[in-house]
């Protein structure tokens, strides 16, 4: 049974638990606020980002969404822009389904927003989650024991961007999802004791796509992840509309 199946066409996967749920990474409410700091100036996207979030609840059917983390954009307390468009994000989901947010390294003080709607909304510690047997994680820090020796374990953070070029030499940017064995060998020896690792690691393209990424498959590109890319053993790319890559080092 697969129980973590990508929409197709979708930054985002139906995972199948004790309860059915969407989960998407790296929302980053508010970025456009940011890049304007930044000398970059965006019209700001927070409508078009909620109703396709909505969008795909309805349409998957599903019986709570789940934020693998950075659901913020603002490294701590969020506000102006980007508090709004969290505000208004989360009453319209809770509106439909209960929320969990796996906390991100941007969600520094997420539960000043969620402390009103504390009954449809959990937020899960830095370490994870684990949902029967799939566990969840953001991916900035390394992942609970319990959530390691899951089934499935997913994963955000990392934005994951394989470089696409064409027969004349141009070339593109996709995000991507990215698949493969836990390799036991770096959570061992972080902890520091054998765990009992067998499962899949699933990390997530970015739901924001303004929000930049890894390039996998280019050299020298440094991963964001503590674990990656040690923790992922024969990884493969997937592109958003499905099309399997092979190995990410070699796309």
């Amino acid at each position: 049974m697969t129980r973590v199946e990508p929409v197709p066409d979708e930054p985002a996967a139906v995972v199948e638990c004790s309860e059915r749920v969407l989960c998407v990474a790296d929302y980053h409410a508010g970025l456009e606020a940011a890049l304007r700091w930044e000398g970059v100036s965006l019209p700001s996207q927070a409508a078009e980002r909620r109703e396709h979030l909505l969008t795909l609840v309805e349409r998957t059917d599903v019986e709570r969404v789940v934020f693998l983390g950075d659901l913020a954009h603002a490294i701590g307390d969020s506000r102006g822009d980007e508090r709004d468009e969290l505000e208004s994000l989360l009453e319209s989901v809770t509106e439909r389904v209960p929320v969990t947010l796996v906390k991100g390294n941007h969600d520094g003080d997420i539960e000043s927003l969620t402390i009103e709607l504390d009954d449809e909304i959990a937020v899960t510690p830095t370490g994870g989650i684990r949902v029967g047997e799939v566990g969840f994680a953001h991916g900035h820090t390394w992942p609970s024991r319990r959530v390691l020796e899951a089934e499935v374990v997913c994963v955000g953070h990392e934005h994951p961007t394989v470089r696409l070029e064409d027969e004349v030499g141009g070339s593109r940017a996709e995000r991507a999802w990215l698949r493969g064995s836990l390799a036991s060998e770096p959570f061992v020896e972080h902890y520091g004791e054998e765990l009992d690792i067998d499962g899949e690691l699933v990390v997530f393209p970015a739901f924001n796509r303004l929000s930049g990424g890894t390039w996998v498959n280019v050299e020298g590109q440094e991963f964001l992840s503590p674990f990656l890319p040690d923790g992922l053993a024969d990884g493969e790319a997937y592109l958003l509309d499905g099309t399997r890559l092979g190995a990410y080092q070699r796309v």
